[in-house]
This record gives structure tokens, sequence and C-alpha cells, in this order.
């Protein structure tokens, strides 16, 4: 985790929490010529514009209060929703997304494939159980964890 991220990550905890909002994810990276600083958050029933903009005001004030400016550099602060499909970082998140449709992508391939997509069977120290639809038939996948790049919720199509 880079200075930076774990910085407005203690920065921006007490603020989601004293609206009981969840800290998703935080990103610091460039792009293009750009530097983007995003803030991702979200609630149960899901999180409004007004609330992002609140967490961003908040946010902002602190980092300006911050000397030396951890980031020097200019930069744009984004506060939004992970949206439908967002990530799958914690053991938290595995565990809740039990039930629903995810993708997960590899490190290296995995019986041939780079991602699976399917249904979260279940979740242990070691592997996820993921019921992938194959063509015309189902199968039921078991996945060493150490394997899995990044996961995320995915939307069934």
């Amino acid at each position: 985790m880079s200075r930076v991220v774990e910085i407005v990550e203690e920065l921006v905890t007490p603020i989601v929490e004293s609206r009981h909002f969840e800290l998703v994810d935080i990103e610091f990276l460039k792009e293009g010529k750009n530097w983007f600083l995003r803030v991702y958050i979200d609630k149960p029933g899901g999180i409004d514009i007004e609330e992002c903009a609140w967490v961003s005001e908040q946010l902002s004030e602190k980092m300006d209060a911050i000397e030396p400016d951890p980031i020097p550099q200019a930069y744009f602060l984004e506060v939004s929703s992970p949206g439908a499909e967002r990530p799958l970082k914690t053991e938290k998140d595995l565990q809740e997304a039990i039930g629903s449709y995810v993708h997960f992508s590899f490190y290296q391939n995995f019986e041939g494939e780079k991602f699976y997509e399917g249904t979260l069977l279940s979740v242990t120290d070691e592997t996820v159980r993921l019921e992938v639809k194959i063509k015309t038939r189902t199968k039921i996948i078991e996945i060493p964890r150490k394997i899995i790049a990044k996961a995320r919720l995915a939307i069934k199509f």
C-alpha cells in the first residue's frame, strides 16, 4: 500500500464511520498526465451523490490541513460509489458475496482460463467454490485463493 493511500485511509476512515458508511477502496494513480485520488464508499441501499460530496469536502479539509502536504503534485479527488461491479478486497467482502455472481481474474491461467465468472458458493482460507456455466452445462470449480489476482461482483447477462 502506498504511503499516500495509508495517510488518506487514516484521514477518511473516521469521516465515513461517523455516517455509518463503508470505506470500500482507495486508489492513488496516474492516468495520462493527471493524478487521481479515488475514494470509494458505500452503505446498505447504496450511496448518493450528496453523501459523496460531503465526504469529499470533509476529506479535502483534512488533507489541506496536513503539513507537509502528503501529495505535493496536483491531483483530482474523486469520492464515489464502487458501482455494481464493486471490488471484493476483504474477507468480509468475500463472505458477504456468497450467493452473488462474481468475477475472479488470476495471476496465471487456471484450467486454461485467465478468469472465471459465476455464482460464489463458498469461501475458505485456501479456496473459493464457484458455480460456472460453460455453454449449456453447469460446473462447480474450486479455485485456490493464492492464484486470484482480482475479485469483484459481476453483472450476469
